[in-house]
């Protein structure tokens, strides 16, 4: 995300998480009769979102083939999703708000489900052992909601000007398609995007086809790398799309908003120079493509690293390119296992800003981290520790990204510079495309550098209560 999320809300009215989640519980059936074993968990207790995510499976692949009208405004769509028991199941959920539900299957076969706030409960016409690989497929339509976070910010389906946009931290994505709606289950997509004649539909991923029948146009996107789900986006509209190369023959492609192409092209110019940069200090990019999604002012209130390319709500400015290109590696490959760790994904983010001023001539890390010292005791940023944030309306608030760089400019204080940039490296390279935890990374810490003790850092600038004590 961007710098503290300042938002911006969308012009056009949506339905708030509260209202559709205390509406009555909608209920269906479809074919197939009862299953043994034990029914999958309906959420994975995530200390902030407990409801989000669902246990007993983990998902290899989205297929997701959507149909979107901003006229009407309507979405349809079909998930096709393939897991892997992780038990012995009798039933499983995926977490969807807000859409109805036309059928269910299993390995082709009708099956039973049920909806209840943001579960669908799907019971398969028979049982599903543990290890065993499955398809769900779920059919689907109607008006896609937007939620309101708890920190006041909007997420899931926005209507802009001229369509719509995804966003999905930290739990939009079950606004729009069926899934395991948590950043702990990462999986490859193919999505694929029908909207009418002369609109674009930009997605993550590469492009690997667009064909136009009938007055639509269907657009088609794969990731073929693991991605969570609150990364997933898609944005419709009038979009210009330039693709170029960057390092390497790297694929670029971005998307820009007619009425903002002209403020954006220095910046965007300049993300060849951005990602050369970031590869060598953090090390290879992590993905198949890159490049961004400029949208109008107002459509959103913040940026958004969505994989491949990022978000950007109007023009980007450079530190704010250089922030979301670095999640690239940090947050979208290397990915939290709960939204408790979300240091992990801003605090390096923003210390690559850091770095990336001290390489350009701007202050060095070192005289950042000073100023922000200089804070009183009663400013925001010692309000809570980065890795304990009291709450969910405080996962991207200003400890997590400011405080969260200064926990990484004191372990290159106590590694030294060599150290701490294989430190760097080498993190974004043992979870390439995986899952990680604070502990994880405190933990990687000390094995690479073994003779220095990292604890009072956990303890004070990671863990501890209010200003720490002069450094």
């Amino acid at each position: 995300m961007p710098r503290f999320r300042l938002f911006v809300r969308p012009a056009v009215a949506a339905a708030s998480a509260l209202a559709v989640l205390g509406a009555p519980a909608l209920a269906g059936c479809g074919g197939g009769g009862g299953a043994h074993g034990t029914p999958g968990a309906k959420g994975l207790r995530d200390p902030y979102f407990p409801k989000a995510g669902n246990g007993g499976y983990d998902v290899s692949h989205y297929a997701l083939t959507l149909a979107y009208d901003p006229a009407e405004p309507r979405l349809s769509g079909t998930a096709v999703i393939t897991a892997r028991a992780t038990q012995d199941l009798s039933a499983f959920d995926l977490d969807l708000l807000g859409l109805d539900v036309g059928s269910v299957t299993v390995d082709g076969r009708s099956a039973g489900w049920h909806r209840a706030g943001q579960e669908l409960t799907v019971r398969p016409p028979g049982p599903l052992g543990d290890g065993r690989v499955f398809r769900v497929a779920v059919r689907y339509s109607g008006r896609p909601v937007t939620l309101t976070d708890p920190d006041g910010s909007q997420e899931g389906w926005l209507p802009t000007a001229d369509g719509a946009l995804a966003l999905g931290e930290p739990t939009g994505s079950m606004t729009w398609f069926p899934g395991n709606d948590h950043p702990s289950d990462k999986a490859s997509y193919d999505i694929s995007v029908t909207v009418p004649k002369g609109l674009q539909a930009v997605s993550n991923g590469e492009l690997t086809g667009r064909t136009t029948s009938g007055g639509r146009t269907a657009y088609r996107w794969r990731v073929a790398e693991p991605m969570a789900t609150y990364l997933a986006t898609v944005a419709v509209g009038h979009y210009d799309l330039d693709r170029s190369t960057a390092a390497g023959g790297l694929p670029v492609l971005v998307a820009v908003d007619p009425t903002q192409a002209a403020a954006s092209r220095a910046v965007l110019a300049r993300l060849p120079e951005v990602l050369g940069w970031e590869e060598r200090v953090f090390g290879p990019y992590p993905f198949g493509s890159a490049g961004a999604i400029v949208d109008r002012p107002g459509d959103a209130g913040y940026a958004l690293e969505t994989q491949n390319r990022p978000v950007f709500p109007g023009p980007p400015d450079l530190t704010t390119l250089v922030h979301e290109l670095a999640h690239q590696w940090y947050g979208d490959s290397v990915t939290p296992v709960s939204w408790r760790d979300m240091w992990l994904n801003e605090g390096f983010a923003t210390y690559a800003e850091w770095l990336w001023a001290e390489d350009h001539g701007g202050a060095t890390a070192q005289r950042t981290f000073d100023r922000l010292y200089r804070t009183g005791a009663g400013a925001d940023l010692w309000a809570f520790p980065p890795g304990s944030p009291p709450g969910a309306a405080d996962i991207s608030a200003r400890p997590v990204y400011d405080r969260g760089a200064m926990v990484l400019q004191k372990v290159r204080q106590r590694a030294g510079d060599r150290a701490f940039l294989g430190i760097l490296r080498g993190w974004a390279t043992a979870r390439r495309h995986a899952g990680a935890s604070t502990p994880d990374f405190t933990a990687y810490v000390e094995r690479r550098v073994p003779g220095a003790d990292f604890h009072d850092i956990w303890a004070t600038w990671l863990y501890g209560d209010g200003k720490p004590p002069a450094p």
